[in-house]
């Protein structure tokens, strides 16, 4: 038991994660910059089969990179890669766990029901146009029967999504939903307690809330995620933002 923890408090110092008491969240460390702390080290493993993509400038040459991609064990069912959509530049993006059925066929994130209910939080909710934010996934390939997706999945697509917040910069992330929540911090923490709560990722503010899908199962949650929501517009209408 002493040696696991041991070796998962030394993968977190390595990640550059502080994990803190009293129930205040996870920060990184503050030293890390958007470009060093988010990518660096990445080219040497999980980029080595894919240089083009550690070395892309835009996300068009990201895609271009990922191809018809074969990285992990997702690509034999999959209709098409959903990378990603929205403004490049976004000040705001949303991540989402993966691809459902309604993704995979029209290789577009968040476009079936829960989709639509994105749609809404962010047209009726935020005001905000769609084409405004960013949206991508954790992993780019829908898991079979929509699953949960597994962690060797996840870490196949990681550097891509991570490659994806470099290039877009956005000042605010909000993380939809356990996976992508618990991916981007490196946390096994559940998510009723980390959402609602501001933490840093490197040097970007992450906000994580509920999935949509979720939400449709579990209507009488929305209520939490626009309180999660108003923190988010908040800190969008500051000044600094």
């Amino acid at each position: 038991m002493a040696a696991s923890l041991r070796r998962h408090v030394e993968f977190h110092g390595r990640a550059g994660i502080r994990l803190l008491s009293g129930g205040r969240g996870i920060e990184r460390k503050p030293e890390e910059t958007l470009g060093e702390g988010l990518l660096g080290g990445l080219e040497g493993n999980l980029f080595s089969d894919c240089a083009p993509a550690y070395q892309a400038k835009s996300l068009e040459e990201l895609r271009a990179a990922i191809g018809d991609c074969r990285r992990c064990k997702l690509w034999p069912g999959r209709t098409h890669v959903v990378f990603g959509v929205g403004n490049h530049k976004a000040k705001l993006m949303f991540i989402g766990e993966g691809p459902g059925r309604d993704e995979d066929l029209q290789g577009e994130p968040f476009v079936g029901r829960a989709g639509q209910l994105l749609t809404d939080i962010i047209t009726k909710g935020m005001g905000l146009k769609r084409e405004d934010v960013y949206i991508a996934n954790v992993v780019k390939c829908r898991p079979p029967e929509n699953r949960n997706p597994e962690p060797d999945e996840v870490e196949s697509c990681e550097p891509f999504l991570k490659k994806q917040i470099e290039l877009v910069k956005p000042q605010i992330i909000v993380a939809l939903g356990k996976f992508a929540v618990q991916s981007l911090l490196k946390s096994k923490v559940a998510i009723t307690r980390l959402r609602g709560i501001w933490h840093d990722y490197h040097g970007i503010k992450l906000m994580p809330t509920f999935h949509p899908a979720y939400l449709l199962r579990n209507p009488g949650d929305k209520k939490l995620v626009w309180e999660d929501i108003k923190k988010v517009l908040k800190e969008l209408k500051a000044p600094s933002a």
